[in-house]
């Protein structure tokens, strides 16, 4: 039976905190790393009756999506309802996990969950997140001090690449030079031109390592005035994660497509709300799960013909639609980003085997609860 931190770790590594946004509540909120784990139960939300259900069915641990303590709080007693969820769970020896926006942008995340369970294929960020900064550095080394400067450069954590570390590239090369009246030159005279083979060793830092590897360059040099670049690397864009995701459908209308969503997404009293011609030909479409409309610019000139995402507010949606750009198509909030929990479930049940059970909450947590029927007198009057 794994330990609660070795479940912890897990998610992490296919979540990492570090990427949440900074103002984000992200981790283990509530637990003792060192408890054994044999339920795990998953939710959309951290609501008293989510946190019943996982304390009735045992759970040893809950992961949820939203935080419960999004911003600090000064007290966790069991006098507000989060201090009410908190202690349910606590009493109930069950863990507490979230992972948010962590989990928005993470590949098998909640965009990435929401755009397969609509059958979207071709997969990439709309946004792609940046990658860390890189810079190349290349140092001009003497043939038998080659080994020595690679060691040293990739010690002081240059060439990592992945998972693999000491990458570096190596070719050959005549270096040319002529010390001068003051120089104490480490090979050749003063007022000759030497011409010695060299080698130019390549390798890729992290830009907050460049300081140190040059550093370690210099030491490790015979040279007294070493030849060295550095490089800026632009970031190639080709980052698997990222903010929401684009792709392709089957070609379809508007109407068509929006039947296949609700198909897809759990009932909710919100539905499906469609802006755009019911014959429009949809091809190509984009969806953020969650609140997505601070994507709406950057998708008004795009190839995209459907926007699926969710809280769309009036007027943003109203002036986006003016300008002749892709469809929206508004889903609940809490609809959207269900569709990552059975994903997280089957990485637990591969990673974990049947150490652990595992149970998605089919609990509806949307705040919206009923739409009232319709009044066919009322709808004549709004004609």
């Amino acid at each position: 039976m794994p330990r609660l931190a070795d479940v912890v770790d897990l998610l992490h590594a296919w979540y990492p905190p570090g990427t949440a946004d900074a103002w984000d509540a992200v981790g283990l909120v509530a637990g003792d790393p060192d408890a054994e784990v044999d339920r795990v139960m998953l939710a959309v939300d951290p609501t008293a009756e989510v946190a019943r259900e996982a304390v009735e069915w045992g759970a040893d641990l809950l992961v949820v999506h939203h935080p419960l303590f999004l911003t600090p709080v000064s007290s966790v007693a069991a006098t507000t309802p989060k201090g009410r969820t908190l202690h349910t769970l606590t009493a109930g020896g069950c863990a507490l996990l979230t992972a948010h926006t962590n989990a928005d942008q993470a590949e098998s995340g909640v965009s990435e969950s929401l755009a397969l369970a609509l059958g979207l294929t071709d997969l990439a960020p709309i946004r792609p997140a940046p990658c860390a900064p890189h810079d190349k550095v290349v140092a001009f080394v003497p043939l038998a001090d080659a080994e020595a400067v690679r060691t040293a450069m990739t010690d002081a954590g240059a060439g990592r690449l992945g998972d693999y570390d000491s990458c570096t590239w190596t070719g050959t090369g005549e270096g040319r030079f002529r010390p001068q009246e003051g120089a104490t030159p480490a090979v050749g005279r003063l007022g000759d031109l030497e011409v010695v083979e060299e080698a130019r060793v390549e390798t890729v830092v992290p830009r907050s390592r460049r300081a140190a590897v040059v550093r370690a360059l210099l030491a490790a040099h015979p040279y007294e005035e070493p030849a060295f670049d550095v490089v800026p690397l632009a970031d190639p864009g080709l980052a698997g994660t990222g903010t929401g995701r684009v792709g392709t459908v089957g070609e379809t209308t508007l109407a068509a497509f929006a039947e296949q969503v609700a198909a897809a997404l759990p009932a909710t009293a919100h539905g499906v709300r469609v802006a755009g011609d019911p014959e429009r030909v949809v091809r190509r479409v984009a969806v953020c799960g969650g609140a997505g409309d601070f994507l709406l610019d950057e998708l008004a000139g795009s190839d995209v013909d459907a926007y699926v995402t969710s809280d769309l507010r009036h007027h943003r949606a109203g002036e986006f639609l003016e300008h002749d750009g892709p469809a929206l198509v508004d889903v609940a909030h809490w609809a959207a980003e269900w569709t990552w929990l059975p994903v997280v479930e089957a990485r637990l049940r591969a990673a974990l085997g049947d150490r652990v059970d595992t149970r998605v909450s089919t609990r509806c947590t949307d705040p919206w609860t009923f739409r009232p029927p319709a009044d066919p007198k009322s709808k004549q009057e709004s004609r």
